[in-house]
């Protein structure tokens, strides 16, 4: 049985589960088990789907559709969150999204390539770009939350407005990252594309391939979008209740639970490569998939509280704040040199860990 085959089973398996809890009133516990649970297989089939449209559609188109569906799962269940009034959890997840992609995926990639392989290279340029934008994105998100603690009292529409050029602005600059990545210096990401296949031969055969069936993977990516937001519905509406119930703040929740349950296709996709040593397109999806939520999800969201009226601003947490410039830092420091180890790896978990059990014991 292929993995597509494995995760289609199990999603048919889990999502009939959720609508019976939620149907036959099984209880908000059981809503919420089943509904994260099915969330888990359809986020997977939607990140191969996505994968395979960009595949057969080529560089330029396939970067778009990256761009609008490489981050889904986490911005459909953050857009339905905030609908429901959740922003904290909303903020948190942002936190969150960006801290598994920095710690938990490097980490585990460099962890698992390194006990394989000992040492694995990359190249440098594609982690200092990255890292460089992820720096700018942490600044600029973190700057109305230092406004307020600096600041004897700011009105709350002042935060927001404040927020509103900061979100514009950082989709100008995602706006320009595609351009720099896609056309104006493509040829920096060339080798990340180019150890993806063994040889010219296959590359041309999976293409055609793909481009054969690119109507069947654009089906999957549709159903499987839907699929997404309404396990989200359910899911974010029992949410509140449950982690009240078992005693999670909405901080820990959206910084730790939910990245998991939106992220499992980027952990198994990361891990896949390192083993294959293709630590160049490792780096470039982990960083990749940070910038992706710094510079368009958060933005997103930010603008989409303005059309659901809520005030979604990035006014964070002040401990978030300071763990996105600890992930930032310490990512920078162990990726710009180009070479990963396990140890390197084991440093980027330990990281996580701790910023997980500090954010379960914060209060807030």
């Amino acid at each position: 049985m292929t993995f597509e085959k494995l995760i289609s089973l199990v999603a048919l398996i889990l999502v009939p589960l959720s609508l019976m809890a939620d149907f036959l009133h099984w209880g908000t516990t059981a809503v919420f088990i089943y509904s994260g649970l099915a969330i888990i297989p359809l986020a997977i089939g939607l990140s191969t789907a996505t994968e395979k449209v960009a595949v057969a559609t080529g560089p330029s188109l396939g970067g778009l559709v990256n761009a609008i569906f490489g981050s889904a799962t986490g911005l459909i269940i953050a857009l339905v969150a905030l609908r429901e009034g959740l922003v904290d959890l909303v903020k948190a997840s942002i936190t969150g999204s960006i801290l598994c992609d920095l710690l938990l995926f490097l980490g585990l990639a460099m962890l698992t390539g390194g006990i394989r392989y000992k040492e694995q290279k990359f190249q440098p340029i594609l982690a200092q770009v990255n890292g460089v934008s992820m720096t700018l994105a942490v600044i600029a998100i973190a700057l109305p939350t230092l406004v307020i603690d600096t600041s004897n009292m700011v009105e709350l529409l002042t935060i927001n407005r404040l927020s509103i050029v900061v979100a514009t602005v950082l989709l100008i600059v995602y706006g320009l990252t595609l351009l720099f990545s896609l056309k104006t210096h493509s040829y920096l990401y060339d080798i990340g594309v180019a150890i993806k296949k063994d040889s010219k031969l296959i590359q041309e055969q999976e293409e055609t391939f793909d481009k054969k069936y690119l109507i069947f993977w654009i089906g999957v990516l549709l159903i499987t979008t839907i699929g997404v937001a309404f396990e989200s519905e359910k899911f974010v509406d029992v949410v509140d209740s449950v982690i009240e119930k078992i005693g999670l703040t909405p901080l820990f929740t959206g910084v730790i639970l939910l990245p998991l349950l939106s992220d499992v296709a980027g952990i198994v996709t990361v891990v896949r490569l390192a083993l294959k040593n293709q630590m160049d397109l490792t780096v470039a999806i982990a960083m990749g998939d940070s910038l992706l939520v710094a510079l368009l999800t958060a933005p997103l969201l930010v603008l989409g509280g303005l059309v659901v009226n809520k005030d979604m601003n990035l006014n964070f947490n002040s401990f978030e704040v300071v763990a996105l410039a600890i992930a930032v830092t310490i990512t920078n420091l162990i990726s710009f040199s180009g070479n990963s180890n396990w140890l390197n790896g084991t440093l980027l978990l330990a990281t996580y860990i701790i910023l997980g059990v500090a954010f379960y014991y914060h209060p807030v």
